[in-house]
């Protein structure tokens, strides 16, 4: 068995690497508050993250069925008409997925 300083060194060690890596995020996030680059994609990223779920998420529509492609695009519809109505993303997304499940795993299944 280490002898009793082996120890406490090791443990003292660790609890400095691991006091080091949960302060580092927040040391980092204060320089980079006043950075006009993180302004900028703070009011632009919403909308490219958006941009993207919405290219991959409707990569895969089967094109040449057009009976697969009712519950994504019924989906999508609901997605962005409560979001436009309630301006709630959250109540967009939750509602769009639900129609989607729904139609995909009952009217529409394969």
């Amino acid at each position: 068995m280490p002898d009793t300083r082996y120890l406490l060194a090791a443990v003292l060690a660790s609890a400095a690497v691991t006091w080091a890596l949960r302060a580092a995020p927040f040391v980092a996030l204060a320089r980079l508050r006043a950075s006009n680059t993180v302004d900028y994609l703070s009011t632009r990223m919403p909308a490219g993250v958006m941009v993207i779920l919405f290219a991959y998420c409707l990569r895969d529509l089967p094109l040449t069925t057009p009976a697969h492609l009712l519950p994504p695009l019924l989906a999508l519809a609901v997605t962005i008409g409560l979001h436009l109505w309630r301006r709630s993303a959250l109540l967009g997304i939750l509602a769009g997925t639900s129609v989607h499940v729904v139609l995909a795993s009952t009217l529409f299944a394969h």
